[in-house]
């Protein structure tokens, strides 16, 4: 995932992005947030949560974690939200970040599918097809596409896997060019609006965290790292709003998206958490993962998730 950095600065040029070394305006300390599919900024939007700040942000959406966490890397954003499994992969491909926040989504948010119509009605029955995985290798997609098939009893060899962007599969996908799609969260539920079929979701294999990374160098910098604390206590207000407010959440998303107002709706049902700090509700399940993947051989070296975990930004 980290190996060609090229690919993402084409799109960070494309953004816009620059290096986050820069002041902000007046010479304030700059954040730049990244984020995936508008979540984090219409959540903070609606709940009124980034006013009278006494920093300067600026967000940066990607349509998943393989280039948002390229972004990271490369020193183009300071934060970046994203699953658990490509964190941890970041970190094992020498990223220079930690874990400073999590949260708890349904399991339900991430799912193998199939067109309408399609005769496949099994993960069984993926043996001899060929299944498309968002957004990389290593993704959360990735591993409950590999956990499904192992508790199938499907040799991995027999199915063919490629690897896609979400947003280039959906249109794939819509498209009829994809036998079955191991997606996510926007993505999954767009897909399931139009009558694909979920094989199996992530109940009983995926861990459900979200976590937001922060680069080394963000928290080394004692301003950038109080803005950090700032913005993770009012991410977190934020996401006690979005909880008591669904419903005017799902309206503010929907603007931001440009996604079907219905649409909205179904995608904040799943995808509300409140802002957790990184302790063992978080190290303990992913870790759990973390050793499976390892084993599985997917994980190139074993990480200790304690020791990519900085547990002293979240507030208290």
């Amino acid at each position: 995932m980290l190996s060609d950095r090229r690919t993402f600065l084409v799109g960070a040029a494309a953004l816009g992005l620059t290096a986050c070394g820069g002041a902000g305006k007046g010479g304030r300390t700059k954040l730049v947030l990244g984020d995936q599919v508008h979540l984090l900024q219409s959540k903070a939007k609606a709940a009124g949560a980034l006013q009278n700040l006494s920093y300067d942000i600026e967000w940066a959406n990607f349509v998943g974690a393989a280039p948002l966490l390229e972004a990271l890397n490369a020193g183009a954003v300071d934060t970046a939200p994203a699953g658990d499994l490509p964190v941890v992969l970041a970190a094992a491909a020498g990223a220079p970040l930690k874990v400073i926040a999590g949260s708890l989504s349904s399991t339900r948010d991430i799912g193998i599918i199939v067109p309408p119509g399609s005769p496949i009605r099994h993960v069984a029955d993926l043996k001899g097809h060929r299944v498309i995985v968002s957004s990389a290798r290593g993704s959360i997609s990735h591993y409950l596409l590999l956990e499904a098939l192992k508790e199938a009893k499907v040799d991995r060899k027999a199915v063919g896997i490629g690897f896609m962007l979400p947003n280039d599969a959906a249109a794939a996908f819509a498209a009829g060019r994809i036998e079955a799609w191991a997606t996510f969260g926007t993505y999954q539920i767009a897909a399931e609006a139009r009558g694909a079929r979920l094989l199996r979701d992530g109940s009983g294999i995926n861990t459900g965290l979200t976590l937001i990374a922060a680069s080394d160098a963000a928290l080394a910098d004692p301003a950038k790292r109080d803005a950090l604390r700032d913005v993770l206590s009012r991410l977190r207000t934020a996401s006690q709003w979005s909880q008591a407010h669904p419903d005017l959440y799902a309206s503010v998303f929907a603007k931001a998206t440009g996604v079907d107002p219905k649409l909205a709706k179904l995608i904040v049902d799943r995808q509300n958490p409140v802002l957790i700090p990184p302790d063992d509700t978080v190290i303990k399940p992913l870790q759990r993962v973390v050793d499976r993947f390892h084993a599985d051989g997917e994980l190139p070296v074993h990480v200790a998730v304690a020791d990519i975990v900085d547990p002293g930004v979240f507030p208290t």
